[in-house]
């Protein structure tokens, strides 16, 4: 089969895109004051005739995109800022754009849409319902951009036939999104929609559901979306969190380039927070071609990497292949609860309506529990899938667990942005899933690899 060699290009890819990433780090991480020549702050209290100072804020962030260059930091104060039809900044193509980026800093001298110190901007969206057209509440096309801190709630769909709004859209390269948090609308949460080596580092997207189109399930609402076309490279979601999103928690369908998922969590996706059920609700829909012919799926077929995640009681999938026609790698993640806690269904490459069991994947360290169904629909034998709790003679029930307490999931993030630090899914120090894993290009502790997305202290 090969899959193992064409794994082994993947890990040297993935360690490229990550180098890269690093870099990037490396130059956002400076000391305040030595990479940026001027700062601007926006507060909800003020005005765009003001000079911009913290004493004499803007009102808007479009006004301050304006004066900004490579290396300036606008700070962004605490507070709502109750966002009107007034400040559409583009309507074409059937979209109202309301808060456009459009202009790039450069390699080493990032421009910073940061939230001031320890405040909270909060940029309230309910109120804008243009008519007759979609609602992207931040549309991002400049490159070598850091947006940190920033909430966007109450993004609002006025469209009752086919259609989406997006809370932020990414269309640069070379950005970083950090800290934003989507929540309580009818939009799509963050949407990678172009742009290479783009890092979307430590976003929550929750309780986001689109009652207004179509039949009011909300099919179109994941929390994270990542639709490419080709060229589109090294971009990476690590430490995300979506959960009650009306469809999907990550999702990749008809994609044309590989993404890596690391260390995200996404539960209770396609329901809403009583537990209705509403639109698909998977966790981590991680391909799919299922109406393509073909002609029109893209060559190479991208081959995404999930790693270190974790999929907690979805309404359909924890992890899903969703018809993708060739292979996925899985490595190191937890599944708990879900309708299929690991779904690897294919489709003929030939065949558009023909679906068939996945193959091709590359299978590590993965660990499932209390799924209504555990794997389904995989080819193993046309598969790499070793060194996982459905291949290794180990029995995985509660006692292999230090905590089983969901709670543990929407706990606030650490201070700097870190998902939250639990005992939850991790593994007692008793259980024959410590060191029962093999190794791959990740970190571990002890004689080899856990099995799952968490590595055990001893």
């Amino acid at each position: 089969m090969g899959v193992n060699k064409f794994y082994g290009l993947t890990v040297i890819n993935s360690r490229l895109i990550q180098f890269a990433v690093l870099i990037t780090i490396h130059f956002l991480l400076l000391p305040k004051g030595q990479l940026h020549s001027k700062e601007y702050y926006v507060a909800p209290n003020g005005d765009d005739l003001q000079s911009g100072t913290i004493e004499s804020p803007f009102a808007t962030i479009q006004k301050s995109q304006e004066l900004a260059e490579p290396g300036d930091v606008v700070w962004l104060r605490g507070g709502t800022y109750s966002m009107q039809e007034s400040q559409v900044r583009q309507k074409s193509r059937g979209r109202a754009t309301v808060v456009h980026l459009d202009k790039s800093g450069h390699q080493g001298q990032l421009i910073r849409y940061w939230s001031f110190e320890n405040e909270v901007p909060v940029f309230d969206f309910t109120a804008l319902t243009p008519r007759g057209v979609r609602v992207t509440a931040f549309q991002v096309n400049g490159s070598y951009l850091h947006l940190r801190g920033i909430q966007v709630i109450g993004v609002q769909v006025t469209i009752t036939g086919h259609t989406q709004s997006i809370c932020f859209d990414n269309q640069g390269s070379h950005n970083v999104f950090e800290q934003l948090t989507m929540r309580d609308g009818q939009a799509i949460g963050f949407w990678l929609g172009r742009g290479s080596n783009n890092l979307v580092l430590n976003c929550d997207a929750y309780r986001n559901h689109d009652h207004t189109s179509e039949d009011g399930r909300g099919g179109n609402v994941d929390g994270f979306g990542f639709h490419v076309p080709k060229g589109s490279v090294g971009n990476i979601f690590r430490g995300c969190r979506a959960w009650f999103n009306s469809d999907d928690g990550f999702d990749l369908i008809t994609t044309a380039e590989p993404v890596t998922i690391d260390s995200c969590w996404a539960f209770y996706n396609g329901f809403d927070p009583s537990f209705k059920s509403l639109a698909d609700g998977s966790g981590f829909k991680a391909g799919g071609y299922a109406r393509l012919p073909s002609s029109k799926i893209p060559s190479p077929l991208p081959r995404h990497t999930i790693t270190h995640c974790l999929a907690v009681r979805n309404k359909a999938a924890g992890f899903y292949a969703n018809h993708h026609p060739g292979g996925i790698d899985w490595i190191s993640n937890t599944a708990y609860r879900n309708g299929a806690n690991y779904n690897l269904l294919g489709r003929d490459l030939h065949n558009v309506d023909k679906d068939i069991d996945g193959h091709g994947h590359f299978m590590r360290n993965n660990l499932g529990y209390l799924g209504r169904r555990e794997m389904i629909n995989l080819n193993e034998a046309e598969s790499d899938v070793s060194f996982n709790y459905f291949t290794l003679p180990v029995r995985v029930d509660a006692s292999d667990f230090v905590s089983l307490d969901e709670a543990a999931l929407i706990l606030p993030r650490q201070d700097n942005g870190d998902l939250p630090e639990s005992t939850f899914l991790r593994l007692a120090n008793n259980s024959d899933l410590i060191d029962a894993g093999t190794t791959t290009d990740s970190p571990f502790k002890g004689k080899s690899p856990d099995l799952g997305a968490f590595e055990s202290e001893q």
